[in-house]
């Protein structure tokens, strides 16, 4: 009770200084976006060589590779990838303060929670749903998360009032603030993000496997945006989808088979000559498409 008694006087507008745990594409964007609407951020990076970089950017007003600078922040981003999210360095750990506020941005929740909700006691697991094919300390970019949504996956332990501070977080971000379960958010994302990426990267796979040399710089000069826009995110940080793969394996390989049929269904209809058919599957994919935009 004392804890929650203390904590009580880190509301969000209280909130002057702001530590972000890596300066790369969200941990960057978020920086540039919280300095703009007034907030002193406090930025950590791996290297010194990108603390020089981020200084010279601007990213955020104090930047440095050791952790101590975080302890004067009373809400702490750990923008990190998330395998250093799911192993946290026991230097970061006694760095945190234990009346800070303390969130992720890690696209699996269910491993995270096992983890922080041991480790520190205002944890509260989030994702904001942003991103470009761009990473390191170059990438971060204003309004990235400007109408995109963020989700944050409590549990029975996540303390309500540094929930309420995330979601002020989000919203003062031009996010669309979301609450689920971390067992449906790692599902949903694996559908939707997740697959994308492994789905994309198979056909940039597929079109580098091509042997005929002709025909292979004809079509470079021919791709347009349908294959730019296809193939985004399956030309991104691979060690991005890699970190996905290994964290939300189960649910992604369920995924992965039910695209292999839908696939099927395809390759069947056109085997078989089925115009009908395979007219009927684009058109209920055109009508369900609008839903997701």
């Amino acid at each position: 009770m004392e804890k929650e008694k203390d904590f009580h006087t880190s509301k969000f507008k209280a909130i002057k200084n702001i530590g972000i745990v890596g300066l790369g594409l969200i941990g960057g964007s978020l920086a540039l976006d919280l300095q703009r609407i007034g907030y002193t951020v406090h930025g950590v990076t791996h290297r010194k060589e990108s603390a020089r970089e981020a200084e010279k950017k601007k990213i955020a007003q104090v930047i440095s590779t050791d952790t101590s600078i975080l302890k004067k922040c009373s809400l702490i981003i750990l923008a990190l990838p998330l395998e250093k999210i799911l192993n946290p360095e026991q230097q970061l750990i006694n760095a945190l303060p234990n009346n800070a506020v303390i969130t992720d941005v890690g696209s699996v929740k269910e491993p995270v929670l096992k983890i922080w909700n041991k480790i520190h006691p205002h944890f509260v697991g989030s994702h904001p749903m942003a991103g470009t094919n761009e990473s390191g300390i170059h990438a971060g970019k204003r309004d990235l998360f400007k109408n995109k949504a963020w989700i944050s996956t409590p549990s029975a332990n996540t303390n309500s009032n540094a929930l309420k501070v995330i979601e002020q977080l989000a919203i003062s971000l031009g996010s669309q603030w979301v609450i689920a379960d971390a067992k449906l958010h790692d599902n949903a994302v694996a559908l939707v993000s997740h697959l994308p990426v492994l789905v994309s990267g198979a056909l940039l796979q597929t079109v580098s496997n091509e042997k005929n040399h002709e025909l292979l710089n004809l079509s470079k000069t021919l791709a347009s945006s349908g294959f730019s826009d296809t193939t985004r995110v399956g030309g991104g940080n691979p060690y991005l989808g890699v970190s996905m793969a290994r964290n939300n394996k189960t649910t992604i390989l369920k995924n992965l088979k039910s695209y292999r049929n839908c696939i099927k269904e395809i390759e069947d209809a056109i085997i078989s000559e089925q115009w009908s058919k395979l007219q009927q599957i684009l058109e209920e994919n055109q009508k369900f498409r609008p839903e997701f935009l």
